[in-house]
């Protein structure tokens, strides 16, 4: 007789063994009817699954983020089922969920038209209306390889083939269509009721390139209509606002094939570029870090004693000279190592913090490179302290704070705190990683912090604290992070001497705040839409002539301006004044300042705002005073 324990601590009894779905509807018949899977003792199972002994047990609905996953994993077999259904010869391999939707991988003779997606989805929503079951059946391994194999699916045979012989695999079946899956899966099709397909891209079999080229259909999922129109809305939003079509409009960068993953900066943006890294080093001068410059090239060697080249070579370019195999740095920490190492340190130096614009490459795939988000070449905004164990609180507590006011600075509110734990490849024993994951909880408590825990996305070399922030359309971004390294001041030789007067290994903290400047540019453009704050604007005011009278009064107002430390161009075309107040406009221009004949008689100048606010007349002066002030305060312009 299991007696069932739920959530809120009440508990049911019940007089033999009894599905999940029975025990919802013993709640009600409200909740039997949404209920998705449930969670017993933490682990997700379908409404089918049988307690036979006492258990925790939670339903999961539509409500829950897990039950949102359990509808898109669902809604990708739904795909699959639809696809098999239209196009019988196409083969099906894999469809995981992905953020904000799914996709699944196939093989087919043609590519996939946007008519086909059409059918496809219109598919998907007649067999959703069918309410059809959802069943889950446990197979011997070899018997599912011979079924798959026999029906074509060879794909999917091979993957099956690849689990170990002694183990049982689950199918789901669905009407005619059965596909391999762990589960659980909604109860029936009709619980899939809001989805889009949104596109069809390229896939490598197992991702590997070696391997045949297959066809990815990506689409979305949700539980209810409105959410999924928020999301749509917020996908258009970011179509205005992607950084690579603004970066060409706004003239700031661009790229090319001749340097896949390597971005030509355009004065403009460089000058954007400048104001970041000097803001970024008044930050490293005003906290203590000494900033250093390390070598982009290192000899092999070092790479394999810091445990790069066992765990991250794939990604490293390498060259040679002189019979001697060298890397391009793909990190900073083994050079700053190197700097450490010079002199004899003593516990009195610690914490030492050092920091680089260090300047890495990295041999990301050409399909996963994105703008001057995701590149091959890219500075960051380095920093490694090196400290005693017991420092390590009051330096990352320390980070926590500093890393809030720098994003707060450049217009970004909502900040969401992850620890990353330890992944499978790693370097270090478990006792060194029990000890660096414990030491980030405490300074996260001592920071008041609120954080979410990802099992298995740690660095190769220790855990690490992620700060994602919220951008103006609700997406979220990875920036900053704060990393606790105990191993590669040991493999790199690093030693202190101690109160005891005897030698010890320091601990490493790895640091960054915008992480990747390329990358945090494209955020902030993004996040602004090109109207970027006065601050971190190229041109920061364009002064007008409204006829050739004044030319030499506006060069002499955009003189004065450039004085005073501002950015200012102007503008002596021979257009009409409207044709060039709309064009630096569109332009994103944060100040368009014209002068006439009697702004010109007065000694005055006409100011307006990049949003069409007339500030009206005002002496040179007092603007100067106005922009400064709003540079210093680093507020944005209307």
């Amino acid at each position: 007789m299991p007696i069932i324990t739920l959530p809120d601590g009440s508990q049911r009894e019940f007089a033999q063994p009894v599905t999940v779905a029975e025990v919802a509807h013993s709640i009600g018949a409200g909740l039997a009817r949404a209920a998705l899977a449930g969670k017993i003792d933490g682990r997700l199972v379908d409404t089918s699954f049988r307690v036979e002994n006492d258990a925790q047990l939670g339903i999961v609905t539509d409500k829950d983020a897990a039950g949102l996953e359990i509808i898109r994993h669902s809604t990708a077999h739904l795909l699959a089922y639809a696809v098999k259904t239209l196009f019988p010869e196409a083969q099906v391999t894999i469809g995981p969920v992905v953020e904000n939707g799914f996709y699944y991988d196939f093989a087919y003779k043609r590519p996939f038209t946007p008519e086909d997606l059409v059918a496809v989805e219109k598919k998907m929503g007649e067999l959703a209306k069918r309410d059809i079951p959802v069943t889950r059946e446990v197979w011997k391994r070899d018997d599912a390889t011979a079924f798959f194999k026999s029906i074509g699916e060879h794909y999917k045979a091979e993957l099956i083939a690849a689990i170990p012989q002694d183990q049982q695999v689950s199918l789901y079946r669905e009407g005619d269509f059965i596909d391999l899956c762990r589960g659980p899966h909604v109860p029936s099709t009709g619980k899939l009721k809001v989805f889009k397909l949104m596109k069809v891209a390229g896939a490598y079999w197992r991702g590997d390139q070696a391997n045949e080229q297959l066809q990815r259909i990506y689409g979305t999922a949700w539980a209810s209509k409105d959410d999924q129109n928020a999301y749509l809305h917020m996908l258009e939003e970011a179509e205005k606002r992607d950084h690579r079509r603004l970066g060409r409009h706004l003239e700031l960068f661009h790229l090319q094939d001749e340097a896949p993953g390597m971005i030509f900066w355009h004065p403009k943006g460089w000058a954007m570029w400048q104001q970041i890294e000097q803001y970024m080093r008044r930050v490293y001068q005003s906290n203590g870090y000494q900033e250093v410059k390390c070598p982009q090239i290192l000899d092999r060697s070092l790479w394999e004693k810091s445990g790069h080249w066992e765990n991250f070579k794939d990604n490293m370019f390498t060259t040679e000279s002189e019979k001697r195999e060298y890397a391009i740095k793909p990190m900073n920490c083994p050079g700053h190592i190197q700097i450490f190492n010079t002199g004899l340190r003593s516990y009195r130096d610690l914490p030492l913090r050092y920091g680089e614009f260090g300047s890495c490459h990295r041999s990301e795939p050409s399909g996963a490179l994105h703008g001057i988000m995701r590149v091959r070449g890219f500075t960051q905004d380095d920093g490694h302290i090196f400290c005693t164990e017991d420092q390590i609180q009051s330096e990352v507590t320390a980070f926590n704070a500093l890393v809030r006011e720098v994003y707060t600075d450049f217009g970004f509110s909502e900040v969401v705190v992850k620890l990353a734990l330890r992944p499978d490849k790693r370097v270090g024993s478990d006792d060194v990683w029990d000890k660096a994951e414990i030491a980030l909880r405490e300074a996260l408590k001592a920071s008041g912090l609120h954080w979410d825990e990802l099992p298995g996305e740690g660095a190769f070399y220790g855990p690490k604290i992620e700060f994602h922030i919220k951008d103006a359309i609700g997406r979220s971004w990875q920036c900053g992070t704060m990393q606790v390294d105990f191993s590669m001041p040991q493999r790199l030789g690093a030693e202190y001497v101690g109160d005891d007067n005897t030698r010890h290994t320091p601990v490493m903290l790895h640091r960054a705040i915008l992480g990747s400047l390329e990358r945090f540019i494209g955020i902030l453009i993004e996040n602004c839409a090109g109207a970027l704050p006065l601050w971190l604007s190229p041109v920061q005011a364009v002064v007008l002539n409204i006829s050739e009278k004044q030319s030499e009064y506006a060069k002499h107002v955009a003189k004065t301006l450039r004085g005073a430390g501002l950015r200012a161009e102007s503008d002596l075309r021979n257009e009409k004044i409207t044709y060039k107040i709309r064009e630096h406009s569109l332009n994103k221009l944060p100040y368009q300042i014209v002068v006439g004949d009697k702004e010109m008689a007065e000694n005055l100048v006409a100011v307006r705002t990049r949003g069409g606010q007339d500030l009206g007349q005002m002496p040179l002066e007092k603007l100067i005073e106005r922009l400064l002030g709003e540079v210093a305060a680093r507020s944005g312009t209307a």
